[in-house]
């Protein structure tokens, strides 16, 4: 039978090692990080391995009967930390098994660190640590001496370091004792992290995801807290990065985390705040109701974090926050579904988020955020259906319906700056920006607007608070290397642009732009490598055997004729997709580009034309005409100066039969 385990115990398993004295979880020596409740919740299972551990023996030794945790959700939350830091799967383990509606099962052997089979002892009432080891042995009258004299000596020692407060130790000791409290955490900025998706099916992830986004965007609306925008934290989904890790990465003081489970008719949402550089547990709670009403618990549940973490709301930020109309449960599902794939960014992606957000308006037709998501597809779809005049109308509709709604004014505002409406342009995305200051797609849409104004440097420091918000977003990392660019910093433009196809690299833009820059500085074998990149993630044969051309040409003639072959290609390629789709090519083979080119010429007559023929075509703002380095030459000539004026009168768009005018056409918008 194994002998009782004193507190100098340590427990191993596989390459972990548990130390109960110290209360420490180490592999292969190194210290892992693992809070207090979740370490406890190991050493139980630990201490009876191959036994079933029930959720009532948890909750008895672990929690106790007069918790004000929610029990449920305080478990769930300390194996999912255990699992994590263990590098354990729930569905394959090596070393806790799930018994489900019972408990769980430690299944790994479990040794003391000397070899030998062995149990841990059984936790004390507070679970900190073993019970039932026998009295200590009697000391010799001489060594009882010796050890009260050192006793007494460390006593005086400490007393005296108390006095004198030497490293804090008097506030420290008191705090311990509770005589001090904790100063309380000023929480100023805040991540909610992916929900998880208990149901554990795949079909399932977008309603996750978009409580995730809603709880996000709630939040957003706290004036004093900085909230980290979605599509950074949809980079940590499924790591196993620590807290603190991702505290730093993207600089808050609290993260949230928590579940989502949709089923039998009912939504159940747990949600528990932490502080994130030292992942201690602050508050925990479970809310539930009818599946057709998951806007409202939503609400609830950001309502409840944003006083935990905010202390006191303004009367507009209450207001905002816990009073929402009533939406068909369908609709905003199917919203939700429609944010879902627009957030992937990609043509494809936005085509079925169309369709979704058609269904969320044939459900419920006053529903002003699907009004809002059509206008964004409609504006920034990533699509041939770019529709700014319908975008602006449905946008309207969205800011009639909900004139507090960011998303609204937001929607509307981009729909105007791509129309050259720049002054309602510029109310409108103030307005988002009033209404939800954490709104990151607000703050990089009006750098956009700053930059087709032609002042970069404003630009920037809006693209700043933007990359506060969303440090991981590809448009807005992409936006400041073409903003850096127009300011003539080519190195920081040039790193810039490679953050933002570390971030996706799929994505072909900063491929194009960091070949503009390549062909600006006169590296030609660097902007053909860069192109060679763009024709193969755009599958582009046309475009690679561009490339072969061109690599002859500077062979054979050097700078100047490698830059004559690029003008000339692209401008044989603007013509011949014109006479295929009967439309102007806004992709690999643009009017603007094709001024570029000739602009690295310094012709000024055929950079003249094609600017002229952009500003024909543009169906978006011109963001990247009034500061190219390759126009630079132009800026003191009256045909350049009128071009500018003339862009800022609003185009003209054939929207007649296009896929956005036959949408158009299925709603009531338009009827």
């Amino acid at each position: 039978m194994a002998g009782r385990a004193t507190a100098h115990s340590r427990a191993c398993f596989g390459v972990f090692e548990l130390d109960l004295e110290t209360g420490e979880l180490r592999k292969s020596g190194v210290l892992l990080h693992l809070p207090p409740q979740p370490f406890r919740v190991l050493t139980l299972l630990a201490s009876r391995p191959a036994e079933l551990v029930t959720r009532e023996e948890i909750r008895d030794q672990i929690w106790g009967t007069d918790t004000f945790v929610d029990f449920e959700h305080g478990l769930n939350f300390a194996i999912k930390k255990i699992r994590d830091t263990l590098g354990d799967d729930p569905q394959t383990p090596r070393y806790i098994e799930t018994v489900p509606r019972r408990g769980y099962r430690f299944i790994a052997p479990v040794e003391v660190a000397g070899g030998s089979p062995w149990r841990l002892p059984a936790l004390g009432p507070d679970g900190a640590g073993p019970t039932g080891a026998g009295p200590p042995r009697r000391a010799s009258l001489q060594g009882r001496w010796i050890l009260g004299a050192g006793s007494g000596a460390v006593v005086a020692m400490a007393a005296l370091l108390f006095a004198l407060n030497v490293g804090s130790l008097r506030e420290r000791v008191l705090r311990a004792v509770g005589a001090v409290r904790e100063p309380p955490l000023q929480i100023q900025s805040i991540a909610v992290l992916p929900l998880e998706n208990l149901s554990r099916d795949p079909e399932q992830e977008y309603f996750a995801d978009g409580l995730t986004d809603a709880l996000i965007t709630d939040l957003g609306q706290i004036v004093t807290l900085r909230v980290i925008s979605r599509t950074s934290v949809m980079h940590y989904k499924g790591t196993r990065k620590r807290l603190p890790e991702i505290a730093r990465e993207l600089d808050v003081d609290a993260v949230v985390e928590g579940t989502v489970q949709r089923s039998g008719g009912r939504a159940r949402i747990t949600a528990q705040l932490l502080e994130a550089r030292t992942d201690r547990h602050l508050w925990a709670e479970t809310y539930e109701r009818d599946a057709g009403d998951v806007m409202r618990l939503e609400k609830q549940v950001a309502l409840a974090i944003a006083h935990e973490v905010s202390g006191r709301l303004t009367t507009a930020e209450e207001t905002r926050l816990a009073s929402k109309r009533a939406v068909s449960p369908h609709a905003y599902d199917a919203y939700l579904h429609g944010r879902y794939l627009w957030n992937e960014r990609t043509p494809e992606a936005a085509a079925g988020a169309r369709a979704y957000f058609e269904q969320a308006l044939r459900e419920d037709p006053q529903f002003a955020l699907a009004y809002s998501g059509l206008a964004d597809y409609l504006t920034v779809g990533w699509g041939p259906w770019a529709d700014p005049p319908l975008a602006e109308k449905y946008a309207r509709k969205a800011v009639a319906l909900e004139p507090d709604l960011a998303e609204a004014h937001a929607s509307l505002g981009i729909a105007c700056v791509y129309q050259r409406k720049f002054a309602e342009g510029d109310k409108e995305l103030k307005r988002a920006i009033e209404l939800n200051p954490n709104y990151a797609m607000a703050h990089h849409w009006y750098s956009l607007h700053l930059l087709t104004l032609g002042r970069p440097a404003e630009a920037v420091a809006e693209n700043d608070r933007a990359r506060q918000l969303d440090p991981f977003s590809l448009p807005i990392n992409y936006l400041r290397g073409v903003m850096l660019l127009g300011l003539h910093e080519y190195d920081r433009a040039v790193e810039q642009l490679e953050t933002a196809a570390a971030i996706n690299p799929q994505s072909v833009n900063p491929h194009e732009d960091l070949a503009r820059i390549y062909w600006i500085e006169g590296r030609v074998p660097d902007a053909l490598a860069q192109e060679r990149k763009v024709a193969a993630l755009a599958h582009d044969p046309a475009l690679l055997h561009d490339q072969e051309e061109i690599a002859a040409a500077y062979a054979k003639s050097g700078l100047p004729g490698a830059q004559l072959k690029a003008a000339q290609l692209r401008e044989r390629g603007y013509e011949a997709n014109r006479q295929r789709s009967g439309a102007p090519s806004y992709e690999s083979y643009s009017a603007l580009d094709v001024a570029f080119r000739y602009g690295l010429l310094k012709d000024k007559e055929k950079a003249l034309h094609w600017l002229n023929q952009s500003c024909h075509d543009q169906t978006g703002p011109s963001a990247y005409g009034k500061s190219a380095p390759e126009l630079d030459f132009l800026r003191s000539d009256s045909r350049f100066r009128d071009h500018l004026r003339r862009m800022s009168f609003p185009p003209k768009f054939a929207t007649k039969g296009s896929p956005a005018r036959i949408l158009a056409d299925t709603l009531s918008l338009d009827k």
